[in-house]
């Protein structure tokens, strides 16, 4: 009894330290770190080939996913932001394999032709857009598409002469391997009668002459595309800002700058500087000596917290159907006199991408033609022998593969590094061009992966529009905005959903060596994802083509926004810096 005394002392001591032990303890805890994105509808390709599901994001301060939460799952307290997704559907960044960033950009600085249904609805937007700009000393533009008006030729200088009168103009054709040009233009640069086809290319000549018809195929455009004025520097940034709006409007995270120039490069470089690169750029050099002077000995690091990268070089082998310079192994059956305009011979292609693959550039080759997929694959079997480990050769297009090849794509783990929306818009011409035997390797996704290709899709950009939710509708559909045909164009080569999602995420990340952090939403990747107003996983072509992307991120920090409202002061999540 005589300790009680003691005892109660003790236990009024330990009530009085206690809480204070514990607040000290609260105190000392770090602060709150992370953004918390709750209540989502989360698809994002899983890596396996399947889809995966989810319902919250936690986002670590460098920008990376923390963890990824199920419906059941327990989900942190303490973060610095949370926000409510408010159900909406959450998906991975979209990844453009093959873009061309600054000639999308001009594009929105010049005469946008795309839109003409029709020779003389072209005629009357080049006049209306040279009196609205009198005194540009050269009208420039492109996008225009002879099979799209209906014609079975050639526009011609005559024609543009009637709209641009004595100014010079160079209008590139949507596949950009054909300049429209008028009078003044082919005067400029001293084409005429006596001027031959340079190696590669084709001067279209009158019926009946030698003299030029006003279109210069492949090749050819150098005759006067070199005597437009360049860009200025200051052009460049207006274009690359303009570039961006696209890619993010449209979904777009990261993109394949396929043909990056040293300007365009160090475009790229001073909106970094500035903190205005936005989306993440890995380039391919336009040919090696553009790649020895960008990248030196060899491919850079990844620069700007993950956001621009040289990977590699682009070659050309071949043109493009459209115009008639794709690399066919028989002559065309709407042309029979050629077979296309190879733009170098297997020898010489092999030695540059040589060049390219002893310093470890990754090579990307420009290949339409049956001919010229042969070609890529006889050089890459080749220098497999030589240049061992993980190359990842690209194959940029494969439209048209002779099906005795299409096994050969399996060999080497090529990347076919192909583009939708080109099937939709050129399966008639193609037929065309083609005859109706030699259609069983167009476009043939489903053959490609089957063989053994990883597939890697983008738009080629501003040849179709940088928009993946059209392409994802044509890869599973073959069928265009009209949804013709019935059943679809060649229709055993459509892909199941999954399929082409992963081809436009993770394949398309692997394709460029950017596996380990981009093309899905899981542990320790970029927080790059977009709120979009529909499930695409179990929308019908039609619905995916009207899919509308509400909000793109990037780093975890919001990069776009449809309709953004002014800006409320106060605390919120991370806005665009």
């Amino acid at each position: 009894m005589k300790l009680f005394p003691a005892l109660v002392a003790a236990l009024a001591l330990s009530l009085t330290v206690q809480p204070a032990a514990a607040r000290k303890k609260k105190e000392e805890l770090p602060p709150p770190t992370g953004t918390l994105i709750e209540n989502v509808s989360g698809v994002t390709p899983d890596g396996k080939g399947g889809i995966a599901r989810f319902a919250a994001l936690l986002i670590d301060d460098e920008g990376r996913i923390a963890e990824v939460f199920d419906e059941d799952d327990d989900l942190p307290e303490r973060v610095a932001y949370k926000l409510d997704g408010e159900g909406r559907v959450m998906v991975p960044g979209m990844i453009d394999a093959h873009a061309h960033v600054m000639a999308t950009g001009l594009r929105q600085m010049t005469l946008d032709l795309s839109m003409a249904k029709s020779l003389d609805e072209a005629l009357a937007r080049i006049a209306a857009y040279a009196a609205a700009h009198p005194d540009a000393p050269w009208i420039l533009g492109g996008g225009w598409n002879q099979v799209q008006w209906g014609l079975d030729r050639f526009p011609t200088a005559a024609e543009l002469d009637r709209a641009t009168g004595n100014r010079p103009a160079y209008l590139e054709r949507v596949d950009g391997h054909a300049g429209w040009v008028n009078g003044p233009a082919l005067a400029a640069a001293g084409v005429t009668a006596a001027t031959p086809d340079p190696e590669g290319g084709r001067i279209e000549r009158l019926p009946g002459g030698k003299e030029p018809a006003g279109v210069l195929v492949d090749e050819a455009k150098a005759l006067v595309a070199g005597k437009v004025p360049p860009p200025r520097a200051s052009d460049r940034d207006t274009a690359f800002a303009e570039a961006q709006l696209v890619f993010l409007g449209n979904g777009v995270t990261a993109l394949a700058d396929m043909g990056t120039t040293i300007e365009d490069w160090q475009a790229f470089r001073r909106a970094a500087d500035l903190g205005n690169l936005r989306v993440r750029i890995v380039s391919y050099a336009a040919g090696t000596e553009a790649m020895a002077l960008i990248g030196g000995p060899g491919p850079s690091p990844w620069l700007y917290d993950d956001r621009l990268r040289l990977a590699g070089v682009k070659l050309w082998l071949d043109g493009a159907l459209g115009s008639r310079g794709a690399w066919l192994k028989a002559p065309y059956a709407d042309a029979p006199e050629t077979t296309g305009l190879p733009m170098m011979t297997e020898t010489q292609l092999g030695n540059l991408m040589s060049r390219a693959a002893i310093d470890r550039f990754q090579v990307a080759v420009h290949a339409i033609g049956d001919k010229a997929n042969a070609t890529v694959l006889s050089a890459i079997d080749e220098l497999s022998n030589t240049y061992k480990g993980d190359r990842r050769w690209r194959i940029e297009h494969a439209q048209i593969v002779d099906p005795a090849d299409i096994p050969r794509f399996g060999l080497h783990g090529a990347i076919a590094s192909m583009q939708p929306q080109h099937e939709a818009s050129d399966r008639t011409m193609a037929e065309a061009r083609l005859g109706p035997g030699r259609l069983a390797g167009a476009y043939a996704w489903k053959s490609l992966k089957a063989a053994g290709a990883t597939l890697a899709f983008g738009s080629d950009v501003p040849v179709e529009p940088a928009e993946p939710f059209l392409g994802l509708s044509v890869a599973i559909s073959r069928q265009g905005a009209d949804d013709q045909p019935p059943g679809g164009w060649q229709s055993q080569e459509a892909l199941s959903f999954g399929e082409a999602f992963a081809a436009y995420t993770t394949g398309a990340a692997y394709a460029m060596f950017a596996e380990d952090r981009l093309g899905r939403l899981a542990r320790g990747m970029r927080a790059d994802f977009l709120f979009v107003d529909r499930d695409p996983s179990t929308a019908t072509p039609a619905e995916l083509r009207e899919t509308k992307v509400l909000e793109t991120w990037i780093n975890g920090v919001r990069a776009w926004k449809a309709d953004r409202p002014p800006a409320v002061a106060g605390p919120s999540a991370p806005e665009t810096r």
